[in-house]
């Protein structure tokens, strides 16, 4: 998600080029969404055949916003100019081991466009942050989930890694201090929690759409709530290509990473909710499975009432 503004700024300023994107086959749906690509080159089961398709091209440029070496492999050999992005690990090493607060205070998709230098694109005005919802994903809240009345809030409860995650107990202190109808959104693993916060807060109009829709038709639902309330997930970079407002909950991880919702026209109805002062924050650049102190002080001690009373009133 994070890379389609870079599609964008060589779009605008090569409209005739010809962009191809290389990513995993599991990325397929999600890349529906971007605006701008040409062609599109998945890797599978077989590295060596992935290579090889790559090399048939014969690319004049290869912009590597991956950078390990995967990337490395697949660029290895050929005649292809190759900017690879700084992905600053050593400084995201010093800030999650000694809390040295040595990364720099600019946005990870800024950062990406300053590989693109090679283009002779210095600066790019009015960049796009888009996600394009495929019409066959559009869903008609009114006629899927009848029992959603007017506007809603979106509730994004899935994440990779648990220490990530709002905990269940948590989102229930939540919800329960919000007035407004409510759609649960996550795959198909997060469906069982998302029952259990419908079954735990029985005066609260709430869908569960956990692994009911697709990302993409996800992505429909969120684009029409007027909040987001998400953990550090890939939703809530989908959720700043709209108008949703969105309010991030951070465990673990911290924005300092460069990894907010990236507004290039700028919002003032986002908030990020963080509990400060934890000497052992941020603990990891990703996510753990476990608290590694067992104690998940960055999420269990977050101010429920003060996230609710954040959602955008009607």
């Amino acid at each position: 998600m994070l890379t389609f503004p870079v599609v964008n700024a060589i779009r605008k300023s090569f409209p005739k080029a010809k962009i191809h994107f290389a990513s995993k086959k599991s990325f397929e749906t999600l890349l529906l969404g971007a605006e701008g690509i040409d062609q599109f080159h998945f890797l599978s089961d077989s590295f060596s055949t992935f290579k090889s398709e790559i090399k048939n091209e014969g690319f004049d440029y290869i912009i590597d916003l991956h950078n390990n070496i995967r990337t490395r492999r697949l660029t290895l050999g050929l005649s292809a100019k190759t900017v690879r992005f700084d992905k600053l690990n050593f400084c995201k090493w010093l800030f999650t081991q000694f809390k040295w607060k040595v990364m720099p205070n600019v946005h990870v998709v800024d950062r990406y466009l300053e590989t693109l230098k090679v283009l002779g694109i210095d600066s790019v005005l009015q960049i796009e942050n888009k996600f394009i919802i495929p019409p066959a994903s559009h869903k008609n809240i009114q006629e899927s989930f009848p029992k959603i009345s007017g506007s809603f809030i979106a509730i994004a409860i899935g994440a990779q890694f648990k220490t990530k995650r709002v905990p269940k107990e948590k989102w229930v202190e939540i919800l329960n201090e919000i007035d407004a109808n409510i759609m649960i959104i996550g795959g198909p693993m997060d469906h069982e929690i998302g029952e259990w916060l419908v079954e735990k807060c029985p005066s609260k109009t709430i869908e569960n759409t956990c692994g009911k829709l697709t990302i993409l038709e996800s992505a429909s639902v969120v684009s029409q709530a007027k909040t987001l309330l998400t953990n550090d997930t890939g939703m809530m970079h989908i959720a700043a290509c709209f108008d949703t407002q969105i309010l991030s909950i951070w465990g673990n991880t911290t924005p300092e990473f460069g990894m907010s919702p990236y507004r290039p026209q700028g919002t003032n109805i986002d908030q990020q909710f963080q509990v400060e002062g934890l000497s052992c924050r941020p603990c990891s650049k990703i996510g753990f499975h476990e608290c590694p102190k067992n104690h998940f002080h960055c999420m269990t001690m977050q101010d429920a009432k003060a996230i609710a009373l954040s959602v955008v009133k009607d």
